[in-house]
């Protein structure tokens, strides 16, 4: 199947989901939306107190070969599981979310560009580039909020692991962008473009 498979990465709080969502939203059940972030590991084996400890923005802590195989699935044109992570309980749940091959495939996370072998199956690389102490805001925010950590806990992890990890691998996949967007969704010239190349694509196959 001749899918168009779209990368969509940055830094933790970058606004990757809202540009992922309002790209979602333009072209609805022709885009499938894939989170790198539901690959984390399972930790069912972990007590919770070791879980909590793991360096959850190392590559490591990912199973990325399992998303590259489901993205080969896709391009098959057979439908896959993908699974479900609980961010309050530090791992997978039991349930999956049964995802069907679409035109186009947004894949979004923070570490996408990292890995050569997921790179080279993303035909479009936006990298969506904000403001550090902006990004840190939103994950406040969205950690306490949706996620029920406390303030202490998310400095905590940024400091300790987040923005040390962010500087080693995250930032430097930038250079393999195609595309770097500011402020993500809220860019809505960029957005625009983004756009037009998704609906060119989508009309070319119908």
């Amino acid at each position: 199947m001749d899918l168009l498979i779209i990368g969509i990465a940055g830094g933790t709080g970058s606004g990757k989901t809202t540009l992922t969502s309002r790209l979602k939203e333009r072209f609805g059940n022709d885009v499938s939306v894939i989170s790198h972030d539901n690959y984390y590991r399972s930790q069912d084996d972990i007590p919770f107190e070791e879980r909590v400890k793991t360096n959850y923005d190392h590559p490591d802590s990912f199973e990325t070969d399992l998303l590259i195989s489901h993205l080969e699935q896709l391009r098959k044109g057979y439908s896959i599981e993908c699974p479900i992570y609980s961010f309050s309980e530090h791992t997978r749940t039991k349930q999956t979310r049964k995802i069907n091959p679409t035109k186009v495939i947004i894949v979004e996370g923070i570490l996408i560009f990292q890995n050569p072998e997921l790179l080279n199956m993303i035909n479009i690389r936006i990298y969506v580039d904000t403001d550090p102490d902006v990004r840190i805001l939103r994950r406040i925010l969205r950690d306490v909020k949706e996620r029920g950590r406390s303030l202490d806990s998310v400095v905590t992890q940024y400091l300790s692991t987040v923005k040390p990890m962010h500087e080693q691998f995250v930032e430097p996949s930038k250079r393999n962008a195609d595309i770097i967007v500011l402020e993500g969704g809220y860019n809505l010239v960029a957005l625009d473009m983004i756009i037009q190349r998704i609906q060119g694509h989508v009309e070319d196959k119908e």
